[in-house]
């Protein structure tokens, strides 16, 4: 397989030149690196590609989240410019049904996609045709209120590993054994890295922080607070601290071994949201909660939205009602998914919170 113009198991080749001159590379790094390869020049999603994500699975997903930010956006005082940013807008297909559910109460934002894949917006373009396109948030207005969505975009953030040895704690890093990428404990000292509440812990311990979502979180709560507005995050994780590693990698649809593949699966590690609210605090910005997915579409009337659906389309009633299990089954996305919800500090309690 070709991509950006080189194979793409050149990465595997990078890295072990890398290792073989500088010695072991960071989790980080390695994640990174790979992520950076992997989402430059592909489209990922669907049944084609190596994993789909909820707004793929069924347009309640997507009609829903734009039916909260209208809901937002009026008991807010209908201000505006105002401006929806996605991070991470996939195929578009997201954005695409919530700007047209939010049309039906009047709210039509100016369209702004965070995305650095050059794949993918040609996708986007054909589905959510008046956006622009950001590396980041920084080129975002400056003015107006921001609705922002994340789903599924944390958790492809590297992240960074602490493993505790005899010896106290190590970073993680990956080094070669033989044909195989391995991960080793590292040999600087790190305890000045681990909160001290948690530094006391049995040899084997590893925590995860993500720096990368640590930053967004921040970032995001900035400019709620300067400009109003409010933000959904949607990942899997947990809303309490952990131990263990996450690091998981997707391809075809099946999970593989995180080190096999660098560059050629999709790598992800659970979002730690209990490590985002108190960040998002500290600016001022309101934390209106984090829920499960299958609790807040629940209180959103996802079933009953799937009820009206069936009516108006019997032929597809089966398929809709296994597109809504799925989204809020325990068993499925419903209890691993986490919302967490945040807003400026004059705008009001969000629904499903």
């Amino acid at each position: 397989m070709m991509q950006g113009g080189e194979p793409a198991e050149a990465l595997t080749a990078i890295f072990r030149r890398l290792i073989a001159n500088h010695g072991p590379i960071s989790v980080m790094h390695y994640m990174g690196e790979s992520n950076a390869r992997y989402y430059d020049g592909r489209d990922p999603l669907g049944a084609g590609g190596d994993f789909v994500t909820a707004p793929e699975i069924s347009q309640m997903f997507g009609e829903l989240i734009g039916l909260w930010l209208a809901d937002m956006w009026i008991r807010a005082g209908r201000e505006t410019p105002v401006h929806y940013v996605e991070l991470g807008p996939g195929r578009g297909t997201l954005a695409r049904d919530a700007i047209r559910a939010a049309k039906r109460y009047g709210l039509e934002p100016g369209v702004h996609l965070v995305e650095s894949s050059t794949a993918l917006k040609d996708i986007q373009l054909a589905n959510v045709p008046n956006a622009q396109w950001h590396n980041d948030l920084s080129s975002i207005p400056p003015y107006g209120p921001l609705l922002i969505v994340g789903n599924e975009f944390l958790d492809a953030l590297p992240v960074r590993q602490l493993v505790m040895t005899e010896q106290g704690w190590r970073e993680r890093m990956i080094a070669v054994e033989g044909e195989r990428f391995v991960a080793i404990a590292g040999d600087k000292p790190m305890d000045s890295a681990v909160p001290e509440a948690r530094r006391s812990a049995e040899p084997g311990t590893i925590l995860e922080t993500c720096p990368g979502a640590a930053a967004m979180a921040y970032e995001i709560a900035g400019r709620l607070v300067e400009q109003g507005g409010a933000a959904l995050l949607i990942d899997y994780g947990h809303d309490e601290p952990r131990t263990g590693s996450t690091l998981q990698a997707v391809r075809e649809h099946r999970k593989i071994d995180a080190l096999a593949l660098p560059g050629e699966a999709d790598l992800t590690a659970h979002v730690d949201f209990s490590a985002l609210a108190p960040i998002v605090q500290s600016r001022g910005c309101r934390w209106l909660g984090t829920v499960t997915q299958g609790h807040w579409l629940r209180q959103l009337g996802i079933e009953m939205r799937a009820e009206s659906l069936s009516a108006y389309a019997p032929e597809h009633k089966d398929a809709i009602h296994a597109a809504k299990d799925r989204l809020i089954g325990e068993g499925q996305m419903g209890a691993l998914f986490k919302v967490m919800g945040l807003a400026g500090p004059n705008w009001p309690d969000g629904v499903g919170f």
